[in-house]
């Protein structure tokens, strides 16, 4: 007799998808069968009918926590992953500071055992100011590097050290040091001196009103330097891994040099697939974010990436604030800071694509869960439901709609979560289980803190 049997259940496999369900033993994934062949259960849950999905794997995840609690905590933020579907996130080294160390590292995983309800998967800081520091990181159980190609936004310079990599002297060494690792190089694709220089200008000119944000940062920005990513990472045989990418340009770049040999990796986000740049005339400071939102071209453009399989993973680059921080001084766009909460939309926006066949419901899985699982070194431990697996599954009902409504969220940051208030959307997040616990259920955390678990790459 096993611990739990989930039936009736639309079940995605990586092979199919199939009416029947899974059986769970000591947190893993003891069988996959149709109904008839699943055996006994101390528990069973009836799926309804609803799709059985692997657990949501978010590759671009900022909880700021230790050094940023004001904004979210692990608590908080993995409440808010659970409620989104999400049962493992890969959390980005924008902290105060940063873990450019194994020791800063390792506060940051105490923080996880004591408040984390999902699991927690880490990228270290890489950057110019602490060279010495990559390989070291390396061997302590991060799946990835994180860098940043401009200088730290004003007023965040210890968030941002040893992170940034500012000149192409530095990259170039970053990726040297990140070759030797093995491990990926993430990387943060916009162009300094062009970031710079035009923030400068458009402040002279006294172009400081919100839209300006998207003037400051053209697509030219991340094309050039996606451009020097890819020839860099050339040149050291250096595994590259680019987030949250908004720009048709940049991902044609990207494409080419994949299809010449090189072993990169495309992420993108929903905002830049769901949201355009006028978003920042009804928003203002909540919609600013970095890369800066495009024009409504290229968000039609940037779905042929996603349904023809360019694109590999969806992220959130779930970013927390505090209503102060994105209200302060709003006359100047310039300088409240980038990003908003993610995490709990990320997987219903996706699904809605599929229920309005922009993409399948397959499609959906690959981006949201066995993408990343694989690409960070998870898989098949996260974002498959066959055999041996963490038993890490959302039912979800993708017919389900309903409207967002930030006052409902789970983050900290719900306050500043207004881009997508009162969009409707499909794919109704009705359990999220993570290792055969019900951890989310019919809008109630069920979890405690600390059930979440540091996860390190599969061996």
């Amino acid at each position: 007799m096993v611990d739990l049997v989930i039936k009736n259940a639309h079940v995605v496999t990586p092979a199919n998808i199939f009416l029947g369900g899974v059986a769970i033993e000591n947190g893993k994934i003891a069988a996959v069968a149709s109904d008839g062949s699943l055996p006994e259960a101390k528990e069973v849950i009836d799926g309804k009918g609803n799709y059985l999905i692997p657990g949501g794997v978010d590759p671009h995840v900022h909880i700021r926590f230790p050094g940023g609690a004001h904004r979210e905590n692990f608590k908080t933020g993995t409440e808010a992953a659970a409620a989104g579907g999400i049962t493992t996130i890969i959390e980005h080294p924008i902290s105060n500071p940063p873990q450019y160390s194994v020791e800063i590292l390792n506060r940051r995983v105490e923080a996880v055992k004591e408040q984390a309800i999902v699991d927690v998967a880490f990228l270290g800081a890489a950057g110019g100011g602490h060279l010495d520091k990559i390989g070291e990181i390396g061997k302590a159980g991060i799946v990835g590097y994180k860098t940043f190609l401009h200088d730290a936004p004003e007023g965040r310079a210890s968030e941002f050290e040893g992170l940034t990599s500012k000149n192409n002297f530095e990259l170039n060494e970053v990726l040297k040091e990140i070759k030797k690792t093995s491990l990926l190089a993430s990387a943060h694709a916009e162009d300094n001196d062009l970031v710079s220089g035009g923030i400068a200008k458009l402040r002279k000119e006294g172009k400081t009103y919100p839209k300006a944000h998207c003037e400051s940062r053209p697509a030219i920005v991340e094309v050039l330097a996606v451009e020097r990513l890819i020839r860099l990472a050339k040149e050291n045989g250096t595994r590259l891994y680019l987030v949250h990418m908004s720009t048709p340009e940049a991902v044609e770049l990207a494409k080419r040099a994949r299809q010449e040999g090189q072993e990169i990796y495309i992420e993108t986000c929903p905002h830049y697939l769901y949201l355009a740049d006028d978003a920042l005339d009804k928003f203002g400071t909540y919609a600013k974010c970095n890369p800066a939102l495009r024009d409504k071209d290229r968000v039609a453009k940037m779905w042929d990436y996603i349904k023809d399989g360019t694109i590999d993973t969806i992220g959130s680059d779930h970013a927390p604030y505090t209503v102060e921080e994105k209200e302060k001084k709003k006359e100047d766009i310039f300088v409240a800071p980038s990003g908003f909460p993610g995490i709990e939309t990320s997987m219903p926006l996706m699904f809605t694509a599929a229920k309005e066949n922009k993409i399948s419901i397959d499609r959906a899985v690959k981006l949201l869960s066995t993408n990343p699982s694989k690409i960070f070194g998870l898989y098949p431990k996260k974002g498959a439901i066959c055999p041996g697996a963490d038993a890490d599954l959302v039912l979800i009902d993708p017919d389900e709609g309903y409207t967002i409504h930030a006052g409902e969220m789970f983050t900290k940051a719900r306050d500043v979560a207004k881009v997508f208030e009162g969009k409707r959307v499909y794919g109704k997040i009705k359990k999220t289980i993570l290792r055969g616990k019900v951890v989310f259920d019919e809008g109630k955390i069920l979890a405690k803190p600390g059930y979440g678990q540091w996860v390190v790459p599969v061996k």
